[in-house]
């Protein structure tokens, strides 16, 4: 005749079957299990994020005594004039403007350093950082002379960058080089039909009607065009000045004429007065040298000391956002001197 008898968790009993003694011990219950799971994984995730705690903290450490590097570009090494070149690629944007507002104090701090080009290589970025740029390039170049050489493209920030040089600079660009495209974006994209069509109904708690006015999930009001149509124009209407400020070729009317986005080859641009000459950066260096009456002189190129940051993510392929992402990008309000609607691309400045 059997027996049943209940066991507890972790009990253990002896059951005698003829000569076998069987030992059973009872397992462990389901809910524990989830319970012992939930905990692992929670320290794990404490773990992960006190490291990537401690790393931000190292980071911001490293990033703040980042200095410039120069290295030899051409010219004579021994001669005590030099030339300095900064490369603005890629786009306008952090991290790369704070660097770059580095390299633009190196320049006006070494005495050593007599003229400066700029290679600029940019489709542009975001307005305040393509203006702040602007700003410290207007204040050295009120110090020593800055030359300009457009690479494949240096269009709207780009060429917002270029006006720094002053009315005394000199631009020259590639035969093939593309710029212009003046103007203002704020990148935007309307997904209200698609929102409709899978049942999703956006209902942000806000404390005013203009708090969301980006929402991609609903079509613009008229009060929120209006509004944002005159933050455009405050930005549209600097772009213009600081253009009708350095080309003095160029007055307000011709600017604005020329300011329709449009993306204007070598030759049209010289022929419209954005552009001085044809002529690649070595051109452009002899022709800064030869203004400072130089017949010996070093070219030296600037770069940022990489952060602990860089040389984590140097082995790693960061994959271009996906349309999920440049949707979320596009509720946050980012003005931008930027040739193209879609301003989610790598920056690669140095």
């Amino acid at each position: 005749m059997s027996t049943e008898e209940s066991m507890s968790v972790g009990e253990t009993k002896s059951v005698a079957a003829n000569s076998v003694v069987i030992r059973v011990e009872a397992g462990e219950s389901a809910v524990r299990a989830v319970g012992r799971r939930i905990l692992v994984a929670m320290l794990l995730a404490s773990v992960f994020m006190n490291m990537m705690l401690l790393l931000s903290t190292v980071v911001d450490a490293t990033a703040t005594t980042q200095s410039v590097q120069q290295s030899h570009h051409s010219g004579d090494k021994s001669a005590s004039a030099k030339l300095a070149v900064i490369s603005f690629s890629g786009t306008i944007m952090p991290p790369f403007t704070a660097r770059w507002l580095t390299q633009i104090e190196q320049a006006q701090q070494d005495d050593a350093v007599k003229g400066v080009l700029l290679a600029i290589d940019s489709p542009g970025g975001l307005v305040a950082d393509s203006h702040q740029l602007y700003h410290e390039l207007q204040k050295l170049a009120k110090k020593k002379p800055i030359y300009v050489a457009m690479k494949r493209l240096a269009a709207s920030g780009g060429y917002y960058l270029a006006m720094g040089i002053g009315t005394e600079g000199r631009i020259f660009a590639e035969p093939t080089t593309w710029t212009g495209s003046i103007g203002v974006i704020i990148p935007r994209y309307n997904a209200a039909e698609l929102a409709s069509k899978v049942g999703v109904t956006v209902e942000p708690l806000v404390t005013g009607p203009l708090k969301s006015s980006l929402n991609p999930f609903r079509d613009l009001s008229d009060e929120e065009r209006e509004v944002w149509a005159a933050i455009l124009k405050d930005s549209f209407d600097r772009f213009i000045g600081v253009i009708e400020q350095n080309r003095p070729a160029l007055d307000d009317e011709h600017v604005r004429d020329l300011a329709t986005g449009q993306i204007y080859t070598t030759n049209q641009a010289i022929e419209n007065g954005l552009v001085d000459e044809v002529g690649y950066e070595e051109e452009a260096l002899a022709a800064l040298a030869q203004s400072l009456g130089l017949s010996e002189y070093e070219v030296i190129e600037y770069s940022s000391t990489p952060t602990l940051l860089d040389v984590i993510l140097s082995g790693s392929v960061q994959a271009k956002p996906g349309f999920s992402e440049e949707l979320l990008s596009a509720t946050v309000p980012k003005a931008m001197y930027y040739c193209s609607w879609n301003p989610w691309v790598p920056g690669y400045g140095k």
